[in-house]
């Protein structure tokens, strides 16, 4: 029997989404009524059992964009929402406090950080970057793990009709290092509900105990699983309900503590269940996505889909399929839920998702222009009426998704032909040059996610330089890293020998101006021109005037015009590629351009031969040079506001920018207070939400001479000068008589900015110190990422409004008063390294600071009680017919109050009443037992105290 256990555990391991054939249960009725099997009606089966039969609470799905919790990228799993009541941390006075038994169905997505299966999407029959997450919780010990595992028995045998004879369970075997025993609890409770010791199995911690981090709430699990194989040869089992029983805490040092209060916490996924309820091989073959497959196959044209997968799948067809399928949902829940495609954070994992989507909808089915967005529909049909957000997003849906496609289209096409060109160069055991793929990827040029870039070879039998784009990505991580100091990084320079060389020549500056040419789409996108140039000279990296570079060189490249941004006015350099004119497949990567007097110098990495007189087409990356407008931008709403709080004659200091953040330098008399950094924050918020126009225009210098209100910085300005006002024309701004610089923001500025203020989206002040004396250095995030750090600090404010809550109801728990104090000591941890407004981090960390000494005078408080409850008792035990109460002065008038009472005095008298009286008497409270009892108060009376505890017991004695 032991072998065969052991054998089946193995098969356990290998069999999750492995499986060949998914064989559909028996349609054995369990039940007057049949069983539900479409998906709305599994799903509301599920969300009925529990309210109707088992009184639980009903609660919506949240967002898939987690709220205030920096730790997620997407919302993926049930018990995400609920982490407050597990950490302890919940407000008493909030609604989810009162909690016992909940139920939902709950909107998940894994894709992007340590839980991520978006690679795998495409490849087998069962992985998904969006699922539905069906879950049932009991809060504080309302039941545990007898009930648990009976709800669950229950729904799947009697209420879905699955044979009892196709479920199986795995149980925690125990874990010998952490000294924890076997959960034979759950293993009895399963047999008494009649599942036999053959089909069940007991696991380690890696399998069957569930934690939520690294310290927290933890405990072990109870899974339940299907057999696919149906009793016909060897099982194969595939898990269907994970039921977790949240009872231990891991402490930072790694140990295990029993929680004051326990939880249970279950899983299930809906697709899942739906493929063993429809009888079903794969998730794909449920009524959840045969919509959507039928609708690729219509809009396409492609050959039907037919589940195969690996070698079977000819063309990678039916991958195609699956992957599309599978974005197409995550796209569509995501950006109802506010996170559309972007740079960073979780929009940069949806931007990754939908030019796999493109990619595969186009390469692989061969879909027309518009496709995907032609999905939406359908998948607003099959989802909308769970979550009604679909439904009223839907025009939205469909225009961003269309927009990405339509955007990406052309890189893609660009991409699979330097692909090509590049694989005709190579040897057959070459492998492909890490330096082109990351030419091609999000981090390079083109934006094609490097996973796709690598599937793209995979498909052609290619593998990639692995370790050269590990190089790749520390270089750039380095890179980014040395941007957020204040010393700017050094890359090719012209020396004095070079520009003479070049003056005595008669090279005329470079003409830069194309770098301004781009315009504002009616879809509130901006169109970025290219530019054609001739190359003029080749520098190597010593400086060295050369007529051409070989393959692999970094080079200086010296244009007649360009379009790329030169590092200067604060704002970082633009990045991007050049094609030689007549050969658009080969990309020569621009990492930089900067400004050697008057000459714009571009750092380019050759991968084929460059010559002096070749003509190029120029390509910034528009991802990055739309980031810097939008802090250029806001760096000029900054200034405004800055003064607007502080007062017209504040002046900046200096300012840096990057697609990532912005950094404000601005003279002070003192430290910004946080009602001046919450003041300023609001009047950038209000220039932002009213979308005005960003006006540019160049004039004569002397016409700026003497304009009221108009913002320069001490260096020289060309002549004419670009002038860039918010709200108002610049011919308007410029007349003295107007005052309209002293109303807005209106700045001397040759950088890039936006031509609308709405794009900013939001400004939030992440940081403030002092640089030297009179000097404030302000650091600023925009957008998604000023949102995320508004959700951080309000949840952070939940939690510290909870902690406070906590602390006024007192505790008479040494260790649960320890608790809170460590809670408080948490909290302050994560307030002062957060990323969220400055204003707010000052406020909590004022407020944490009187808290942690309120929890640590309350851990005192009850140590010293304890202290004092032992003394009493040893007094006691040496004269075991006396009764003692002892009375502890403490700082600033408290009174520490401890007794108990002998046997033979009770039940005239007693410790708690005793200890009521006394305390009563100094304005305290009291509480205890019959026999021990303590309490506290306030008096600077203590002989007065004791009068009253001697009357109290000499008149119950």
């Amino acid at each position: 029997m032991a072998a065969s256990v052991a054998a089946a555990a193995g098969r356990l391991r290998r069999a999750i989404r492995r499986s060949p054939q998914w064989r559909g249960p028996s349609r054995r009725a369990l039940s007057s009524e049949a069983p539900p099997t479409q998906a709305a009606a599994v799903r509301d089966a599920f969300l009925s059992f529990f309210r109707d039969r088992h009184g639980h609470r009903l609660v919506p799905s949240s967002s898939v964009r987690p709220r205030g919790d920096p730790s997620l990228l997407f919302v993926n799993a049930g018990m995400n929402q609920f982490k407050p009541i597990f950490l302890g941390t919940v407000d008493p006075r909030s609604e989810m406090a009162g909690f016992q038994r909940v139920a939902n169905s709950q909107k998940c997505v894994r894709a992007g950080g340590r839980h991520s299966d978006l690679e795998d999407v495409g490849r087998d029959l069962s992985h998904h970057t969006f699922f539905e997450m069906l879950g049932n919780w009991a809060f504080r010990g309302v039941y545990f793990k007898e009930e648990a595992c009976s709800m669950a028995w229950e729904l799947l045998t009697q209420v879905y009709g699955i044979p009892e004879d196709r479920l199986w369970v795995s149980y925690f075997g125990g874990d010998p290092k952490t000294g924890l025993g076997p959960d034979l609890e759950s293993r009895d409770i399963w047999l008494n509900l009649g599942v036999p010791a053959s089909r069940m199995l007991s696991f380690g911690p890696q399998e069957n105990f569930w934690e939520m981090g690294d310290t927290g709430p933890c405990g072990p699990c109870t899974e339940i699983h299907y057999d696919l194989a149906g009793g016909v040869g060897a099982p194969q089992l595939v898990e269907l309900w994970n039921l977790v029983f949240v009872q231990h805490n891991r402490e930072a040092d790694g140990s295990l503590q029993p929680l004051p209060q326990r939880h249970v916490d279950t899983g299930m996924g809906l697709e899942r269940l739906l493929a063993v309820l429809q009888g079903r091989r794969s998730t794909y073959d449920t009524d959840l996505f045969s919509p959507l497959l039928n609708a690729i196959h219509q809009g396409c044209g492609a050959p039907p889909y037919s589940g195969r997968v690996g070698a079977a799948d000819e063309g990678h067809t039916d991958t195609a399929y699956r992957v599309v399928a599978d974005h197409i949902r995550t796209l569509s829940v995501c950006i109802a839920d506010g996170v559309s495609p972007g740079m960073s954070g979780a929009p940069l994992v949806l931007r990754q998702i939908l030019r796999r989507a493109v990619r595969f909808s186009t390469e692989l089915l061969r879909a027309p222009p518009g496709f995907l967005g032609s999905l939406v529909p359908v998948v607003v049909e099959t989802l909308g009426g769970a979550y009604p957000e679909l439904q009223r997003n839907s025009a939205q849906i469909a225009s961003l998704v269309s927009e990405g496609e339509a955007a990406f289209l052309a890189s893609l096409q660009r991409g699979r032909r330097i692909i090509e060109r590049t694989l005709r160069r190579l040897g057959p055991s070459d492998v492909f040059p890490a330096e082109v793929a990351w030419s091609l990827s999000l981090s390079g040029n083109l934006g094609l996610p490097l996973d796709l870039v690598e599937l793209m070879l995979e498909e052609k039998g290619v593998q990639l330089d692995s370790a050269g784009l590990e190089r790749l990505a520390q270089e750039e991580a380095q890179h980014r890293a040395r941007q957020a100091e204040p010393v700017q990084e050094q890359g090719l320079q012209l020396d004095i020998h070079a520009l003479g060389e070049l003056q005595r020549q008669g090279v005329p500056p470079t003409d830069d101006s194309p770098k301004y040419n781009y315009s504002l789409q009616p879809s509130g996108g901006y169109e970025f021109s290219t530019c054609e140039a001739q190359v003029l000279q080749l520098y190597t990296e010593d400086g060295t005037a050369v007529a051409s570079v070989g393959e692999g060189h970094r080079c200086g490249l010296l244009l007649d015009k360009t379009n790329f941004y030169a590092e200067q006015g604060g704002q970082a350099s633009d990045r991007g590629y050049l094609v030689r004119v007549g050969l658009q497949d080969v990309l020569f990567p621009v990492a930089r351009a900067q400004v050697c007097g008057g000459f714009i110098l571009h750092e380019v990495v050759a991968p084929e031969c460059l010559k002096v007189g070749d003509q190029v087409q120029l390509h910034v990356d528009e991802a990055w040079r739309l980031s810097c407008m939008e802090k250029h931008t806001a760096v000029h709403l900054l200034n405004w506001a800055l003064r607007q709080a502080l007062g017209p004659g504040t002046e900046q200091r200096g300012s840096h920018l990057n697609p990532e953040w912005l950094r404000f330098d601005v003279a002070t008399q003192a430290p910004l207070t946080p009602e001046q950094l919450r003041a300023v924050e609001g009047t950038v918020q209000k220039a932002v939400g009213q979308d005005e126009a960003v006006y540019v225009e160049e004039v004569a210098l002397a016409r700026t001479a003497h304009v009221p209100g108009l913002r320069s910085l001490d260096e020289v300005y060309p002549d004419p000068v670009r002038v860039v006002s918010v709200g108002v024309p610049v011919a308007q701004a410029l007349n003295p008589a107007s005052q309209a610089a002293l109303q807005t923001s209106v700045e001397l500025c040759c950088g890039t900015h936006l031509l609308r203020t709405g794009a900013i989206g939001d400004l939030v002040i992440i940081g403030e110190r002092q640089l030297t004396k009179g000097t404030t250095r302000l650091l600023a995030v925009t957008g998604e990422q000023a949102q995320q750090a508004r959700e951080v600090g309000q949840s952070l404010a939940q939690e510290v409004e909870a902690a406070a809550a906590r602390l006024s109801q007192g505790s008479r728990d040494v260790v649960e008063a320890q608790r809170l104090s460590k809670d408080m000591g948490r909290l302050t941890d994560a307030v002062d390294t957060a990323v969220m407004p400055q204003w707010q981090r000052r406020e909590l960390q004022a407020t944490l600071k009187a808290l942690q000494r309120r929890a640590n005078t309350a851990v005192r408080k009850l140590e010293m009680g304890q202290v004092l409850v032992k003394v009493v008792r040893q007094l006691c035990k040496q004269a075991p017919s006396t009764s003692v109460l002892l009375l502890s002065p403490q700082p600033l008038g408290q009174v520490l109050c401890a007794c108990q009472v002998a046997q033979s005095a009770m039940p005239a008298f007693t410790a708690e009443a005793w200890a009521l009286a006394v305390c009563s008497h100094m304005g305290g409270k009291a509480w205890g037992s019959r026999v021990v009892a303590q309490g506290t108060g306030s008096t600077a009376d203590l002989e007065a105290a004791l009068s009253t505890a001697r009357a109290y017991a000499l008149n119950k004695l």
